[in-house]
């Protein structure tokens, strides 16, 4: 019996498997969408209020009205495409505490299990307004998110602060904003204000998607200062920062800023703003951030950026850099880029125009304007040239394909960043617009430049700040109307091809060479000084951070041969307890003839092991060199435009 037993429940078992094995799982029915975005107007406005007094808890308060035409099913969105971000990014998660109500009486929401940014509501008869009660929870440990609120200043982002409701297009849904701020604290942003109410302030309704490309800086230490008091349109300077005196500021650094302005009206010959406000923090306490608007941008500077400007010099091209996105990026962009809303998939193929050229710019404006001296500008250029000429990663990823890395990444830390590359659209697309730059200027016997180019692309409808797309067709034919050339092959080589080497032929044509010698320039002592870095790429590799901690290991190089990676510690250079100037040292020394090649003693977790490197062609850091008989031409392209 206990046999027939075993045989039936075998047979059993595998008839089951048969069967179950015929069996074809099917999908479950999607979610009924959202509805479609039209570009049609929103039938009311939406109010916003936001209190940010809970200095302590770092807390932002919010309430939100939303008018509602009908009875039934209503949708509405969190953002979550961010601009300027190029990337699905905002914080979700940091919205807290939802509560809708509507006609006095609590609503059941339901987020969108498909698309979580998506929120659905049931309207119930006789309902004609809903309100949102929520919080927005401020990162308070850096391993939360960006720090958005000190004792002394804070950063209002409305990308992170307000829903709106699915079907329109944002620029045809009205808001009204308003903000509660600590007592006594000033403000800068590109909104207008309608009136003030004790700590509150009310700005005049705009779209949807103005309000959410018109941040605010408020602090506690606050000061706004003109950069064009004679001009068509405001350009102000709105600062907050960590103590009063880092406020100050002598006259030739104001003209600085001035300059700016008046170099960029020189090389665009146009505006695309009623105001533009910088908005700047000069904190080592709030989030680092350059983040362009088209009417603001978003900055923080060293703290001592006015105080100590001999030693701050490095990182000062943010603010061209992002006073140029108004122009390019957020003016003019590229086609698959704009969107209707912003939970439309955004497309980034055209960052290297974008980002790119907005990187060559925003280096030239910085040495034309002041910012920068001519010596600074071309160490740092050197700087860019010697990373993208060692980096590996371009032998099987083209600059194109990193246009994607705001969206693959997210903007984590990468392992081995030299291999995988990262958001090489930007300084890579320097230096491919500085080719293009110096062979117009050879072509054409200096009579023409890209300056005559970004005229003509970008000083389009002076005054207008309603966004003009571009494609690549047009991005050639601007460049033939400055110069006939093969301008189709040249870009697309140069972006989507593959490539050993990095593109410098602008330096050999502006009359320079990239070199390396065994002493830093002053702007990389300066860049290693404020990364609190010993930054030896060029020789064994890699970086280190503090502590001894690799920052970084350069792909192929002679640290990763000896099988270094990012993360471990250097304990001991040839015997003795790290530290910089030792290594330093110890590199020189392997130099000589005879000398000892250097070895370190590793820390990985609990683990410890000697390496040898095998390295023997000394310290090795990048600066340009000027060429005998060639024209300066990048000299021209730095100085200022008369």
């Amino acid at each position: 019996m206990k046999a027939l037993f075993f045989s039936v429940s075998v047979l059993s078992l595998v008839c089951g498997g048969a069967i179950a094995q015929d069996r074809k799982p099917m999908p479950a029915p999607a979610n009924a969408p959202a509805p479609a975005p039209q570009d049609i107007a929103y039938p009311g406005t939406l109010k916003l209020w936001v209190d940010t007094t809970d200095l302590e808890r770092k807390i932002f308060t919010v309430r939100e009205t939303m008018p509602v035409a009908k009875a039934g099913t209503f949708s509405f969105h969190y953002p979550q495409w961010v601009p300027g971000g190029h990337s699905p990014r905002n914080d979700l998660d940091k919205m807290a505490g939802l509560v809708v109500t509507g006609g006095g009486k609590r609503l059941p929401w339901l987020r969108d299990s498909a698309d979580v940014f998506t929120f659905h509501v049931q309207v119930p008869e006789g309902v004609s307004e809903l309100e949102l009660n929520y919080q927005f929870l401020t990162p308070v440990k850096a391993d939360v998110g960006r720090t958005l609120v000190t004792p002394d200043m804070l950063n209002v982002q409305f990308l992170q602060l307000g829903f709106y409701p699915a079907g329109y297009y944002t620029r045809g849904i009205p808001i009204e904003a308003s903000v509660k701020l600590p007592e006594g604290w000033g403000f800068g942003t590109a909104l207008e204000k309608a009136k003030t109410d004790g700590q509150w302030t009310t700005f005049k309704t705009v779209p949807f998607e103005t309000l959410v490309d018109s941040p605010m800086f408020a602090g506690r230490y606050f000061k706004q200062v003109e950069l064009d008091p004679t001009g068509k349109v405001p350009v102000r300077l709105n600062m907050v920062a960590d103590k009063p005196e880092y406020l100050e500021m002598k006259p030739e650094h104001l003209q600085a800023h001035k300059d700016l302005v008046q170099q960029a009206y020189k090389l665009y010959g146009s505006h695309h703003y009623d105001r533009y406000e910088f908005l700047v923090a000069l904190s080592d306490q709030i989030g680092g951030i350059g983040l362009e608007h088209h009417r603001s941008s978003e900055n923080r500077v060293a703290p001592k950026y006015f105080t100590e400007w001999d030693k701050t010099y490095v990182g000062r091209d943010l603010l061209p850099h992002e006073f140029t996105h108004s122009w390019n990026g957020k003016f003019r962009r590229g086609a698959d880029l704009w969107t209707p809303t912003f939970n439309t998939p955004m497309r980034d193929s055209l960052m290297w125009v974008y980002e790119g050229q907005t990187q060559y710019w925003g280096t030239m404006l910085s040495a034309r304007s002041g910012l920068l001296t001519k010596q600074q500008t071309l160490d740092s250029l050197a700087m860019t040239a010697a990373l993208y000429d060692t980096r590996a990663g371009r032998t099987w990823r083209n600059v194109l394909d990193t246009t994607n890395d705001p969206i693959i990444a997210n903007r984590k830390p990468a392992s081995w960043t030299s291999w995988q590359r990262s958001e090489d659209y930007y300084s890579e697309g320097l230096l491919i617009w500085l080719d293009a730059d110096t062979l117009i200027r050879e072509k054409t016997g200096g009579k023409k430049s890209l300056d005559d180019f970004a005229k003509a692309f970008f000083g389009q409808e002076d005054g207008s700040y309603v966004p003009l797309p571009y494609d690549f067709d047009e991005v050639v034919r601007t460049l033939n109307g400055v110069v006939e050339h093969d301008w189709t092959s040249f870009l697309k080589t140069r972006v989507e091809g593959l490539s050993e080497r990095a593109p410098l032929d602008g330096f050999t044509r502006g009359g320079y060479k990239l070199v390396y010698t065994a002493t830093p320039t002053e702007f990389w002592k300066s860049g290693e000084t404020r990364g609190k870095t010993t930054n030896l790429s060029y020789s064994l590799g890699f970086t280190v951070a503090a502590a001894g901690v690799l920052a970084g290991v350069n792909w192929d190089s002679p640290a990763f041969k000896a099988g270094l990676t990012a993360g471990e510690t250097i304990v001991a250079v040839n015997g003795e307890t790290y530290d910089g100037d030792k290594l330093k040292e110890a590199i020189t020394a392997a130099s000589k003839k005879d000398g000892p090649l250097v070895e370190l003693l590793i820390k990985d977790g609990d683990r410890y092991r000697m390496v040898k490197i095998d390295y023997r062609d000394g310290l090795r850091y990048p600066r340009l060199e000027r060429v005998a008989n060639v024209p300066a031409r990048l000299d021209d392209i730095l100085a200022p435009r008369k």
